[in-house]
């Protein structure tokens, strides 16, 4: 916003000036705040191009630059930057445009309505979501929010593998514990079996309505009832799961679906015309080598069955087909193998590879009292998605989450999560707007609580505190198109925990409410009340709540 504001100035004295302006320059926030506000590499980057010093470019820039009020201090550093001190005026007039936007300040269109389509979670309908699962939702509905904020049309799938091999195990995992209810004895049970307790409960639940009447099917018709009436009760848990993790999917594709739909045949079809499959060993082969993978791909096995990859990009090939412009989707650190080859495909059907992109979320390691919990669905020693969020709730979860890089490993604490003091990085955040909520509640009794603000009490805020929280707000656009190009939720933690730091520290220092300094007070009420506006913008785009009283 602010960057914006002075690159706009910049330009518009290179071109009074008459000095080429074809390269790229930057105006960016110093690290040593002693340096200034702002800082620009402008005339280094011009110097080459204008066949002239540095600090020549500089000083003329200067020089136009001070007939504007909007800067108390500009000066020359090292070899040719330029630093600027903004007047106090210039931020309060800022600050007086984010107030008045409200809940739409940093809402923008820079994302001209591309339509992107975010592919997230899609969890095995073999049982609950795990907490792998839960940092996928997270960091997806996130990113989602974000994009939507910013302009593009986002939209968030759930890809359903509701076929295959892991399906029949199910539905054998649930026959044998619904045996087990009917009194047989299956002994020991099978290693490749799902042994969760939620086997259990659906083997009760199934008894409940149908009992024997199960058994009565042929061995065929059991197993698809069992499939279906598995894959049914699971998605629906899913489902839930992600309502209450405040996680909601406009779409949902089954894998057995678009087998039904022919879209399998179709991609087998394509490949073939493009000749680009030969056969070996019985098999049909997929030449990917030509496409940049490491090797070819068996499409389909001996025994006429296809294999997993074929579906997967029968799924990718709807998602060109309906219209999106950017696919991106949010696997797992084990899925690296899975990037060339499905590229290699599009590059054989004529698409760009380069509408997709696949990010991947690093492994997340649950510590309980300083130990690691160990997890496996098969042994049926699950952390749920659901398990999480009823001991460390929803906010504290997403947060986490939300807080570290993709690409970092996330060592989830359950202690510090749970933790109500200013160690918990999200009950200090949250604290910091409840804090506002607080003192504005203490102005309306003590009656200092104005009808309505007027911009004449912007001249009150002028203390360096004041301006640096005006500045931290302006940042927040220019924030959210970096999180929406470099795809990096994790700066929103990073930037509510920074505000939030501040809102304390300014809380520490000064009296906010006085009856003796009124419109000192209102102007600074008027301050807190618009962080807390944009407090919760940054709380709702990361799905966690903005509470009030704490």
């Amino acid at each position: 916003m602010i960057k914006e504001i002075i690159h706009a100035h910049l330009i518009e004295c290179l071109e009074k000036l008459g000095i080429a302006h074809e390269k790229e320059f930057t105006v960016e926030i110093p690290n040593n705040t002693d340096h200034g506000d702002y800082s620009t590499n402008c005339a280094m980057i011009l110097a080459k191009e204008n066949k002239a010093a540095p600090k020549a470019i500089a000083e003329k820039l200067i020089k136009e630059l001070k007939k504007k009020k909007d800067y108390k201090k500009i000066e020359i550093a090292g070899p040719g930057f330029i630093n600027f001190q903004l007047s106090p005026a210039f931020f309060q007039r800022i600050f007086w445009e984010i107030r008045e936007s409200g809940e739409n300040f940093a809402t923008m269109d820079f994302g001209k309505g591309e339509k992107i389509l975010l592919e997230f979670v899609s969890a095995n309908p073999t049982g609950p979501l795990n907490i792998v699962s839960a940092r996928a939702a997270a960091f997806g509905d996130t990113l989602y929010r974000v994009m939507k904020k910013v302009g593009y049309e986002p939209a968030r799938e759930f890809y359903v593998n509701d076929a295959g091999n892991q399906v029949d195990i199910l539905a054998e995992s649930l026959e044998l514990r619904l045996r087990e209810l009917h009194g047989d004895n299956i002994g020991d049970f099978p290693y490749e079996a799902y042994h969760g307790e939620y086997v259990i409960h659906l083997a009760q639940k199934l008894n409940a309505t149908e009992g024997v009447r199960v058994f009565m099917m042929t061995e065929k018709d059991r197993m698809e009832h069992l499939k279906e009436f598995a894959l049914n009760e699971l998605l629906e848990m899913q489902r839930n799961s992600l309502e209450r993790f405040d996680v909601n999917f406009e779409g949902w594709v089954s894998e057995k679906t678009l087998r039904a739909e022919g879209v399998v045949e179709e991609v087998l079809s394509y490949l073939t015309e493009a000749d680009c499959t030969y056969e070996k060993d019985d098999a049909v082969w997929f030449a990917s080598t030509k496409y940049g993978d490491d090797k070819d791909r068996v499409l389909m096995k001996s025994d006429g069955s296809i294999t997993y990859f074929v579906p997967d990009l029968a799924y990718h090939l709807t998602k060109i087909q309906r219209g999106f412009d950017t696919l991106i989707d949010i696997f797992g650190p084990d899925h690296h193998g899975y990037v060339p080859r499905i590229k290699a495909a599009f590059k054989a059907m004529g698409y760009d590879d380069n509408i997709l992109e696949i990010i991947f979320l690093q492994q997340v390691n649950l510590f309980e009292s300083g130990e690691r919990v160990k997890m496996s669905k098969r042994a049926g020693k699950i952390v749920t998605m659901d398990d999480l969020i009823s001991v460390v709730g929803k906010d504290a979860a997403r947060y986490f989450f939300i807080a570290r890089k993709a690409n970092a490993h996330l060592n989830f604490d359950l202690e510090l999560a749970m933790q109500q003091n200013n160690e918990n990085p999200v009950y200090y955040c949250q604290y910091a707007h409840a804090r506002i909520c607080s003192i504005i509640k203490k102005a309306k009794k003590d009656k200092i609580w104005p009808k309505s603000f007027k911009s004449e009490l912007l001249a009150k805020l002028n203390k360096n505190e004041e301006l640096a929280i005006i500045q931290k707000l302006s940042d927040l656009p220019e924030l959210l198109t970096l999180i929406s190009i470099h795809r990096e939720p994790h700066r929103l933690a990073t930037y509510i925990e920074e505000l939030s730091a501040m809102i304390h520290k300014y809380y520490a220092r000064y009296q906010i409410v006085s009856a003796k300094s009124k419109e000192l007070s209102q102007a600074r009420l008027m301050l807190l009340e618009t962080t807390k506006q944009v407090m919760a913008i940054v709380f709702d785009l990361m799905g966690i709540s903005a509470p009030e009283k704490m």
